[in-house]
């Protein structure tokens, strides 16, 4: 029998009939019926704020249903929190990791359920268990590793152990792909099928169409809150999930004119940063971006570029060398004065450095220029000028919202996103540093930022792509650059490049040394 027919005559473990979830202003969740089955990996696949993680939030108790019901191994409950998904055997891995920094694995794995000894805490035990667990699904994760050493893939391992040693059957992974590097991308994907070996069940939120043709059993496809079709992942493609997904054609293609390239507009020159902890992060970087150009730059997070970006923009003390901003010395300056001279930033990390969570959408999208004209007259905000502007970057950039007024904390990470990119990119830049822009992103809201990106350069502005995705670097940019320990390995060309090549640059091999088999 194979994969397919296994899956299709395997029990039902979820069944959900008929959900529908409101807020304030916007139906979430309209009438949607889904069923898991044993041994299965299901994708849910939908755009930014089409209201899959609030199903999934449903499933796991975090939201209660408005109407429907819910069916766990055939049989009607009512998951009204968290504890009592995981009594059910539902655990949620979430996009945003929850766990403590400073505690080891182990701490973070059995907290809240920590077995005893007498009236003390059993570590020795608690870590013998998850490296039982950590071995039988082939994860490889120590114990005794203290969280803020180690790296993000195998943070998201830690979260996965948790649901596990809380007897998890059924899995939701809520775009678990999201912050992971290529490699660490095909380690999850080989973790997933060990697990429905061993006979769990995984629900797969996720916007990236390679993914779930590589992984999916079935994908249940939602628009705007509606289930729109449900298919075996078999029998489809890339083209077609995307199409149903956004309800249009969908170009993978960009169109990309030959680079018109103008004088620079940053040199960055030796310069030499520290990281939190006191030790070299950028030792004596120097590169250029001209007008007319996208740079791209690669690498393995961690090897210096979050230092990079908060160097270029004011964040983080330059120790030595300089930064010229369209000719003029830049270095040190403050964030403020540095966006005044024309440069604006995506961030990598919306929630920490693009928006302010409990500020209104309206507010945030004039965090760069309250203080000017229109926004600003004799000291006082005006508060209708404010409205016209947010109103204008919301439909420019589909931004998905109830009204200008909503935390920004209430829009899906994918809204939040495109709320940044709108605000910044209206500032017409003179460089831009695009840090991760599309993480999180569904394919039109890609398709529609990488067109922005082109526009940009196209007008002769810089702009710097700073991403993890290797695909989005080699489409995207003009020139690239690689990034190893703080240092440039390597500078090439898209048209001269391949996959292997930039993997070995970003594992540390210098351009030009040979190749060994």
């Amino acid at each position: 029998m194979n994969r397919a027919a296994e899956v299709q005559a395997a029990p039902v473990v979820v069944e959900m009939r008929g959900v529908t979830k409101r807020f304030p202003g916007i139906t979430a969740n309209d009438s949607i019926t889904l069923e898991l089955r044993k041994g299965e990996i299901h994708a849910l696949l939908g755009e930014n704020g089409a209201g899959k993680s609030t199903l999934m939030n449903i499933l796991f108790g975090l939201y209660q249903p408005d109407e429907g019901e819910i069916l766990v191994n055939g049989e009607q409950v009512v998951i009204d929190g968290p504890n009592k998904a995981i009594k059910l055997g539902i655990g949620m891995v979430h996009q945003h990791f929850k766990l403590v920094h400073p505690f080891t694995v182990a701490e973070n794995i059995i907290l809240g359920s920590e077995p005893r000894k007498g009236l003390a805490t059993d570590i020795k035990k608690a870590a013998a268990e998850v490296e039982r667990l950590s071995n039988l699904y082939g994860l490889q994760v120590d114990p005794n590793a203290r969280i803020e050493d180690i790296s993000v893939g195998m943070q998201q391992r830690v979260e996965i152990l948790k649901t596990l040693y809380r007897g998890a059957d059924i899995i939701i992974f809520d775009e678990p792909t999201a912050v992971l590097i290529p490699q660490e991308i095909e380690e999850l994907l080989g973790i997933m099928r060990n697990l429905t070996k061993q006979g769990k069940s995984i629900i797969l939120i996720t916007h990236k169409l390679k993914e779930i043709m590589a992984i999916s059993d079935r994908v249940t496809i939602i628009r705007r809150g509606k289930v729109v079709g449900s298919v075996r992942t078999g029998e489809t493609s890339p083209t077609q999930l995307a199409e149903a997904m956004v309800g249009r054609n969908v170009s993978f293609d960009i169109v990309k004119s030959k680079s018109n390239v103008l004088e620079s507009m940053l040199d960055v020159q030796d310069v030499e940063v520290r990281d939190a902890r006191g030790l070299k992060a950028l030792k004596g970087i120097s590169f250029q971006v001209r007008g007319g150009e996208i740079l791209g730059v690669a690498g393995v997070d961690g090897n210096g570029q979050s230092e990079l970006i908060q160097a270029l923009t004011g964040l983080r003390k330059v120790e030595s060398g300089r930064v010229i901003l369209k000719g003029r010395d830049a270095t040190n300056k403050t964030p403020r004065a540095i966006a005044q001279a024309g440069l604006s930033l995506i961030p990598e990390d919306r929630h920490k450095h693009g928006l302010v969570l409990d500020f209104s959408l309206r507010e945030n999208m004039v965090l760069n220029r309250y203080f000017k004209p229109p926004f600003n007259k004799n000291g006082f905000i005006h508060e209708g000028a404010m409205e016209e502007h947010a109103r204008r970057l919301i439909a420019d950039f589909d931004v998905r919202a109830s009204g200008t007024g909503v935390k920004a904390r209430s829009l899906s990470g994918g809204n939040q996103q495109k709320a940044i990119i709108a605000r910044e990119l209206d500032q017409n830049p003179d460089v831009l540093i695009a840090a991760q822009p599309t993480r999180g992103l569904d394919v039109g809201a890609i398709e529609f930022i990488h067109k922005r990106l082109v526009e940009l350069r196209n007008k002769g502005k810089a702009v710097i792509l700073v991403s993890f995705e290797l695909e989005e670097i080699m489409k995207l940019s003009d020139r690239i650059i690689v990034m190893y320990e703080g240092r440039v390995v390597g500078e090439v060309r898209p048209e001269d490049t391949d996959d292997q090549e930039l993997g070995l640059l970003m594992a540390g091999s210098r351009r030009g040394e040979p190749k060994h088999e």
